[in-house]
Formats: C-alpha cells, structure tokens, sequence
C-alpha cells in the first residue's frame, strides 16, 4: 500500500475523504486482465490508493469522496468471486495518498508458503466483542502477526511479539518456538484481518487444531470496542498518510521516517539522529552515506515541489 512521503503535501478539502481498506481471497482464472479496467474505474470515480491483484484475490486500501468509493466498492463486488466483499471504512480531512495504483502480485499478502490456502479453511473468527475474554484465558496464547515496527507503537495487553521484520518470516519464527505452546489454544490477530488469514492456515497446516483470530482485525476492534473495555494498548499502524490510528479509529500522533518507513513521535523529532526524510533514531545505523545523499537529493525535489505547489509524486510501497 502506498501513502505520501511527506504529510505537509497531503491535500486538503472541504469534504471528508473516505478510506476504505479491504481484501478478498478468490480464484481469478486471469488476474492480469482486470488491471486495467480497474486503474479506470478508480480513475474516473477520483480514487487514490494501492490495490494489490493476485491469482489468489485482491487487497487495498483506497480513498475518496462517498460516491467515489460506493462506485468503486460496486465495481469491485462485480469481480469474480468476489460479490460478498468486506470493507472497512474510516476517514480522513487529508488525502492519505497521493496518486493511484493498481499492481499484479503473486500473493496479496506475502508470506512465501505456496501450499497456504485461506479458501479451503481459516482458524475461528473472534468478533471484537468476545476477543478480551479470549485472550485473558490462561490456556490461550496470543500472537501479534505483524511487523516489528507495528508491534513497537501498539498490541493488545499481554501478546507475544514474534519480532519480525516482514510476514514472511513468520513460518520459521513458529518453527522454531512451537513448543512453547504446547496444549495452548492461539489466539492471533493483526491490523486488518488479512495476515490471520493465511497464519491461521498455515498452523492448522501444521497440525494446530485450535487457532482463532480477530475478526476484522485491530481496525474493527478500536472501531467497535469502547476504549474503557479496551485491553489494547498504544497506537496501530496503517499504511497511509494517517500512519496511526487509536481508539474511534481516531487519527494517532505518529509521523513517518521516509528513509525506513517507520513510525515516529514527534519527540523523536528532537533527536540528533532526526534528518526530514534521511534518518531517525531507528535506522541512522542502518543505511550508508551514499544511502544518506539519495535521501537528501529526494528531500530537496520534494522541497522544490512545495514551492511550487505540486506533488512530489514520491511513493512508498508497503505490504
């Protein structure tokens, strides 16, 4: 998924922006060819965002006014397979992206293991209601999905953060901690339901017979759980220009670091290892000098687009 490199170039409008973020697994006979058509469809109804095609479904997060995501959603629903699409919704004052895109992927969701098939079977659906009696049973373990960087801004009281950089590492994280819950039910969740999809799958492949996950993800439970029931903690991550979100699906305080993509306090700011689109705290380790003067040079073409009141049509692809 996609959002601006840098918030001051987010739009904004009068009306509110619609985000609506969704997935589906089905089985397109021909996934290439709906590309098109569908980049048109968004562009004629004034959509922004990424959508993700693969042979195994599609994947996204978009954004526009009402009408525009009600046409889109109609369209989408047209798609093989897909007519019982799910969706959720929120919104937004700024345009949490900049431009549109539609891309041909092999999985909507990568996690590498080809036998995984969410449309043969998924673990049990948790609704957001009953997930805090879940998790505080003594014979349920709960695992967060997601990233690292996810995990280190907000989870819910208690889960395990199997510390990964990417999804796709999650398989030999289980392989090599599975015995830590023996005879444990597991409970897992992630930011909107996708990645619980395929890893409940894949433990039930591995012969895990009772695994659950969070219906609609964190998303649905801060929409739908009153913040003084709730157990979650801190802020979750998205992939738009909001970064984060908290209790209401209210916009959190988050900002990006455009050099690693992560989240950061505007405290962070502060920092000396702070360079606007160069380096936090998190990452000024991590990259070279020639790394350091690419993003600078970048930096300076978005400046220039500022003042020129354009668009600094820098994009960052996160899945």
């Amino acid at each position: 998924m996609a959002y601006l490199r840098d918030a001051s170039l987010r739009r904004k409008c009068s009306f509110m922006y619609t985000i609506a973020a969704l997935y589906h697994f089905t089985r397109f006979a021909d996934h290439q060819a709906l590309q098109a058509p569908l980049k048109s469809a968004c562009d004629t109804n004034g959509i922004m965002g990424t959508l993700l095609l693969a042979p195994e479904g599609i994947n996204g997060t978009i954004a526009g006014s009402r009408s525009g995501i009600d046409n889109i959603i109609a369209y989408l629903k047209t798609l093989p397979g897909c007519a019982d699409l799910e969706w959720k919704e929120s919104t937004s004052q700024d345009a949490p992206f900049g431009r549109m895109r539609v891309r041909l992927k092999r999985e909507i969701v990568t996690m590498g293991q080809p036998n995984v098939d969410p449309k043969a079977h998924v673990g049990h659906y948790v609704a957001p209601q009953d997930w805090n009696e879940l998790i505080e049973r003594d014979d349920v373990a709960v695992i967060d999905t997601r990233n690292d960087y996810e995990v280190g801004i907000g989870t819910f009281k208690g889960a395990i953060d199997p510390e990964t950089t990417s999804f796709g590492e999650f398989p030999a994280w289980w392989e090599a901690n599975k015995d830590r819950f023996h005879n444990k039910k597991i409970a897992m969740f992630c930011t909107g339901g996708i990645r619980c999809e395929k890893s409940t799958n894949y433990l039930m492949s591995q012969g895990v017979d009772d695994v659950f996950h969070l219906k609609g993800g964190i998303l649905k439970y801060l929409e739908e759980v009153p913040e003084e029931q709730s157990t979650w903690e801190g802020s979750c991550f998205v992939f738009d220009g909001r970064v984060s979100v908290e209790h209401g699906l209210r916009e959190g305080p988050h900002e990006m670091c455009h050099a690693c993509r992560k989240p950061v306090l505007p405290e962070d700011k502060t920092r000396t290892e702070w360079e606007e689109g160069v380096s936090c705290h998190q990452c000024i380790s991590e990259t070279t000098e020639d790394d350091k003067t690419r993003f600078r040079e970048r930096q300076k073409q978005i400046r220039l687009a500022r003042e020129r009141g354009t668009n600094h049509m820098g994009v960052l692809s996160v899945e």
